[in-house]
């Protein structure tokens, strides 16, 4: 048998984690992510020595572990005169062939009294086959025995709903047209509402969106300085710097999403 359906009543247990986590893997991405759920495991400094990290879901390369309450961690207290960086993450574990388990640790760096570096992490891609990997949450400094404010190391995952207005369609329109002030005051009509349906298809409406520019201004000498909607006119007016009875070349651009 060269396929496996997994999503499929098989008449026996046949779903392993790792073909569940290749799933998230190939919806999600492959990196290491904290969710936007819970509290994102937000981290509270309590004392020289312990800091708290609230709920949250993660995903480390497809693998999703979960905290569902605080957790208090213990920093190993720092030196007099020495700097010392120790890194928080969550850390995935593999024992024999199929027990695996995901946990909060500290991982210590190394005191110094120059600059001090991270800890190294265990980094080989689950996978790969690491028994043993590191997703990094947090950088906590040490400044001789005092915690400075925790950095954040991951990237948040947004939800899809918070990204959809970016996936919706744009619909983008350029052309050229030569217009002239009819000496009603420094600007000449573009569309109608009418012409405006008529040539895009679709009523005008507050989500669109008409930028216009020059397009010969050797030629006229008159400047485009805005475009100006107005619904008692039932028009799309372009502005010029001033009163002008000669015609003049237009470059414009109308674009709207959805």
């Amino acid at each position: 048998m060269t396929m496996e359906l997994v999503t499929g009543h098989a008449g026996e247990p046949h779903v392993t984690a790792a073909q569940d986590a290749a799933l998230h893997a190939g919806v999600i991405g492959g990196d290491d992510y904290v969710l936007s759920t819970k509290d994102r495991f937000a981290i509270n400094v309590v004392s020289a020595n312990k800091v708290t990290i609230a709920g949250g879901d993660l995903v480390m390369q497809g693998y999703h572990a979960s905290n569902d309450k605080p957790a208090d961690l213990i920093i190993t207290n720092g030196s007099q005169g020495q700097k010392r960086n120790d890194i928080i993450c969550c850390r995935y574990t593999k024992v024999g062939d199929s027990i695996e388990s995901a946990n909060l640790v500290v991982v210590k760096g190394t005191p110094t009294t120059g600059t001090p570096v991270d800890p190294t992490l265990n980094t080989t891609p689950i996978s790969q086959g690491a028994t043993t990997y590191d997703m990094a949450l947090y950088r906590v400094p040490l400044d001789g025995i005092t915690i400075g404010e925790p950095e954040p190391m991951f990237n948040i995952l947004q939800p899809m709903s918070s990204v959809w207005d970016s996936l919706s369609p744009l619909h983008l329109y350029t052309g050229s047209s030569v217009l002239y002030d009819a000496g009603s005051g420094g600007y000449a009509t573009l569309w109608t509402f009418s012409q405006f349906r008529q040539q895009f298809g679709r009523d005008w409406g507050d989500d669109v969106c008409v930028s216009a520019m020059n397009g010969d201004w050797d030629a006229n000498g008159r400047q485009v300085t805005s475009v100006r909607v107005t619904r008692s006119g039932n028009r799309i007016d372009v502005m010029f710097d001033g009163k002008n009875t000669a015609h003049i070349r237009v470059n414009w651009a109308v674009m709207w999403r959805g």
